[in-house]
């Protein structure tokens, strides 16, 4: 007696409908979790760009008063630190300013400035994210004062 071998079934190629959906149950997984891991640091970056562009202009107010005596008043404003202000002597001024263009904030608002300032004689800061004064986290103020 003979026994006959079974006959194959042909394979189909292709994934099953439970194999994609494992897969996409995977990548949505893995999505989620660079998410939550990323998506805070872009705040933290900003946060640090804000800190290091008042740095800038801090630098460029400070050889701004050791060229002209004193510091630009508010009214004159941070604007003093890339053309002469009205009323200052203009040999004295540097050629070409003190910075090069002044910075937009994180959050493409103007840095604000006071001088004498509350802190300083001198203040530069920005609301954060909010755009009010005080607040926490992201929202926090960032000044030269800190």
């Amino acid at each position: 007696m003979r026994i006959e071998p079974k006959k194959r079934q042909p394979r189909r190629n292709g994934f099953t409908l439970v194999e994609l959906m494992v897969v996409i149950v995977i990548i949505g997984l893995l999505a989620t979790i660079v998410a939550l891991n990323v998506l805070p640091s872009g705040d933290t970056a900003r946060i640090q760009k804000a800190k290091a562009d008042i740095a800038n202009v801090e630098n460029g107010l400070e050889l701004y008063r050791l060229q002209m005596g004193s510091y630009p008043t508010t009214t004159q404003g941070l604007a003093a630190l890339t053309s002469a202000p009205a009323g200052v002597d203009a040999s004295r001024y540097q050629q070409g300013g003190y910075i090069k263009r002044l910075p937009q904030d994180p959050w493409n608002r103007p840095y604000l400035y006071a001088s004498p300032g509350q802190h300083g004689e001198a203040d530069v800061w920005t609301y954060g994210a909010d755009g009010k004064e005080g607040g926490e986290g992201i929202n926090a103020d960032i000044g030269s004062w800190q």
